[in-house]
Parts: C-alpha cells; structure tokens; sequence
C-alpha cells in the first residue's frame, strides 16, 4: 500500500483501514441442535411432542415485550407483507432525518420469515421419540437503534425457538462515535469518512476495537429484546456470519481520483487471474480447489465495482462518491481463513499449528482483521506494481543484460522468449508467492533437472529477481523482481502484443 501511496502522494489525503458491515449470529448453547434441545426437553420431563405447548409461552413473552417496548417509546411496531420489495435501510433513514441521530430506539419493524425449528419425531425401528430439525416460518421483530458506541445497529429476533439471533453494526459508525470522543474532527457520508483531520490517530483507534466491549453490547441488547432467554436460563454464543474490512484511500480532489480510477480498474478486470485472488487472499490454489472464483464487473448508481471472489471470500475495489478508492475484503465464513493456533483434540492432546479461524467474535482482533488488512494490502500493492508500465522499463531493460560471476557470464532475460516467459510466469504462481519456493518445486513446472534448476536460480539472485532464505535453500521473490514480473508480462500482454496484431480492414 505505501508504493501506491507514495506515488500519488500530490493526490492523496490519506488513508485509513478499518470494519465496514458486520453481522453477528446469536446461537443458545444446547438449544441450538436438535439432540441438544431433545436433551433438555428428556431433562425436564416434557414430552417430545408437547414441544409446541413448551415453545408457546415463549414466543408469546418475545410478542408481549415488543410490543411493551415499542409502547414506552412511543413507537408503532411497522408489519412488512412484503420482505423482498421493502428496503428498511431507506425507511430507518427517512426517520432519521426527522428524528436526529441521539442513541435510544428507532424504530421497530416485524415481518414474517423463515426460521429454523424442530419437529417431534418417533422412530419404530428404535423406539425412541426426539426432535428432528426443521424449518418453517415465524415473526421476526427488527429493532433499530443507536447505540452510545455502536452508532446505528439492528437486532432481528425471531419468535419461535432455538431463537437465532441476528445482530448489525457498521464499523465506520463505531469509529466515528471514537473519533468524536477523541476530538478528532471529520466529515461522514454514509459508510464513508470524506474528511478527517487526523488520519495516523485515527488508524490507532480503529487497530483498537475492543470485542470485550461488543459481546457486553450484545448480550445487554440481547436480554433486552429476547427475554425468551431468562426461563431458558441461558446465554448467546455470537459467531461472525458475514464481516467486510474496508481501506479507503480518500483523494483531494474528484478529478484526481477520475482518471486514476478508470486506469486501474481497467487493469484489474483484465489482469487479474484465479491464481492472483488466491494470493490476495493468502491461500493456495491447488487442483483439489472445488470452489467458486472468478471477476465480476457490476455498474452501480455510484460508479462501478469490481470483485474478485474465491469460495465465500472476495476482494473489491470501488470508489465512493467520486473521491474515495476503497478496496475491501469479505466473508461469509471465518473458517475459509487459516491461522497458526492451538488445535485441542478430542484425545485431550493440543498441538500448535496452521488451522481454520474460529467463527467466534474473538477472531475478530486482531487474527480476522491482520489477515483482512493483508489481503487489502496485498491487492493494492499489485495493483501499483502494475500500473504505470513506464515506472520499471529502466529496471526491466536491465535484467536484460548479462551479469558476469566469477568469470563466467550468466545471460539476461527477455520476456518475449518461451523459457523466459515460462519461468517468470511460474515464480508468480499463488503458492510461491506465500510460501517460497525450493529446486523440486520449479522442476515440475519448467521439465528442467536439477542442476539446470540450480544454475537458473543462481541466474536469478545475481539479477536481483530473487533472495534466499537464511540457512535454507528456500527462495521468494524480491520487492524489485515481483515489481519487474509484473511489469514486463504487462508491457507484453497490453501493450507489445496488441499492437503487433493486424489492423482489420
């Protein structure tokens, strides 16, 4: 990210990192699956199939509480007939705009949707009577509200048991009502700081979000509006369901960003391939890969979007009101991202190794969010590298000397020979980019021996292209000979090559 900064310096305001749009489910320990839920019915001496009288009175006390709720603030409880065609965002913010922006309820909404449920089942083979899972449709209450730190949230509460709860909260709300709190003056529009006095203090405060303080929030709204949970005598468990982490890149002028915008976002949708979205996202693309990836283009009323999507994660660059560039990262599932952590089995043993994220709050900070900011950071610094194909010509003219090495000579590169081009594509494979690489590595790729493998690594690390690792013989890329990669496959790709074909008559 600082290449792309640097470079544009006379252009840019600053830059700042932080949550955008996070959702949060509520789950009810042994309520939540239907062996757990059996069990406590067995626990209590209530009958299998008597599970809808034991789930009445609760749906009944949810119903009652909202509407006490919506009663003491002097609200109407608004039904949806119609979930699809009915945007809620666009009626909270129409309140808003007569109501103000003090903390306290908004507004509340209800609607019927589907939920999770159980149903009572006797199997005659075993004899035995438990609950199976199931789905059906209940009434659902939407409460919107303005928390003191939070800014705007909602909490969707369902009134039909194990009770999911579903909760919502913007980042860039919880880091505007910090940076009023500090004295940090800015400008907001939307989900989106178009003003900020102090960029590097307020980086400081978004690095410091606080979970400890979410899960208070959570469970203090959650007893608030789901009293469902005293007679259960139970508390949530929250885990991330969707999280998006955003780097705005704010620019001093539209014009600035205009022409920028148009230059890389070409570039994106053209150069970037399954293999560079992988390494965005710090994974490795392999053949056993069954998941979804590609690029997407979308034209939106506010411009256009790109997204580079692998499985439940996505990269996205877009701008936002003509004078922010913001790249985000995304997920609907923690666990497509790894980690080094302590991995408890079921033995007892616990051993330290790379293993999925947990779904928990806690992966939020800091594990979630240095993996997040990585993948933002990563998908600008390609992005910068290239760019302007005229920043590296010099470099790249270089590598296409000899260097002389103990008397011998070790030839230069050009990017238009077959076993040039093979080589620099592969050193640029997703797994090398993360990981390094060995000999044994390379040789599959090039069908080349060993000492061939040698004598080409060597011919690297003496143009620069590549560095070895310390006591190993493994080997990465260099900041200079990634930048060079990239540079001479685009000058060939975009550039060279096109202009070599035949203008059509």
């Amino acid at each position: 990210m600082t290449n792309f900064i640097e470079r544009h310096r006379d252009k840019i305001q600053g830059a700042l990192s932080c949550w955008d749009r996070v959702i949060i489910q509520g789950t009810l320990p042994g309520f939540c699956y239907a062996q757990g839920m059996t069990s406590y019915l067995y626990a209590h001496n209530i009958r299998i199939f008597d599970y809808p009288k034991f789930a009445e009175p609760l749906r009944d006390l949810i119903r009652s509480n909202a509407e006490t709720v919506a009663q003491k603030e002097g609200l109407d409880i608004e039904f949806i007939r119609r979930i699809d065609g009915f945007r809620k965002e666009d009626r909270i913010q129409a309140i808003l705009k007569t109501r103000g922006h003090h903390p306290g309820l908004v507004h509340i909404f209800s609607a019927m949707e589907g939920c999770t449920s159980y149903k009572p089942w006797h199997d005659k083979t075993t004899g035995k009577t438990f609950l199976k899972p199931d789905s059906g449709k209940c009434l659902h209450y939407y409460f919107y509200f303005i928390d003191p730190v939070l800014g705007l949230c909602y909490l969707r509460v369902p009134t039909w048991c194990p009770f999911r709860l579903q909760f919502y909260f913007n980042g860039h709300n919880w880091l505007a009502t910090k940076l009023t709190k500090a004295g940090i003056s800015f400008d907001q529009t939307d989900n989106a700081f178009t003003r900020l006095s102090d960029f590097e203090s307020a980086q400081k405060i978004a690095n410091d979000f606080s979970v400890k303080e979410l899960h208070r929030i959570l469970d203090r709204y959650a007893q608030l509006y789901c009293p469902a949970i005293k007679p259960l005598a139970s508390s949530y468990h929250w885990s991330v369901m969707q999280v998006e982490y955003a780097t705005d890149i704010l620019f001093k002028t539209h014009e600035a960003l205009r022409s920028l915008y148009d230059s890389i976002s070409r570039t994106a949708i053209h150069a970037v391939k399954v293999e560079q979205v992988a390494t965005f996202l710090g994974r490795k693309l392999h053949g056993r890969y069954a998941g979804e990836a590609g690029n997407q283009f979308h034209t939106r009323l506010e411009g256009t979007c790109i997204k580079h999507r692998m499985g439940p994660a996505s990269v996205k660059l877009y701008d936002k009101f003509g004078l922010i560039l913001r790249i985000e990262t995304t997920t609907n599932d923690l666990s497509f991202f790894q980690h080094h952590r302590t991995v408890e089995h079921r033995n007892g043993t616990c051993h330290f190794k790379l293993a999925p994220l947990k779904k928990s709050i806690y992966s939020l900070q800091p594990d979630l969010k240095e993996l997040l900011a990585a993948s933002n950071h990563r998908y600008l610094n390609f992005l910068a590298d290239i760019e302007d194909p005229t920043v590296a010509i010099n470099t790249v003219a270089k590598i296409a000397e000899p260097v002389v090495d103990n008397n011998h000579s070790y030839p230069g590169y050009n990017f238009f020979r077959t076993n040039d081009q093979l080589l620099f594509q592969t050193l640029l494979r997703v797994e090398y980019c993360i990981s390094g690489f060995r000999n044994k590595h390379l040789s599959g790729h090039l069908h080349k021996t060993t000492a061939q493998i040698s004598h080409a690594l060597k011919r690297l690390r003496l143009h620069g292209i590549i560095k070895r690792v310390g006591h190993s013989y493994k080997y990465y890329l260099t900041d200079l000979g990634r930048r060079i990669l990239l540079t001479g496959l685009k000058i060939r790709e975009f550039h060279v090559l096109p202009s070599l074909l035949p203008v059509p008559v």
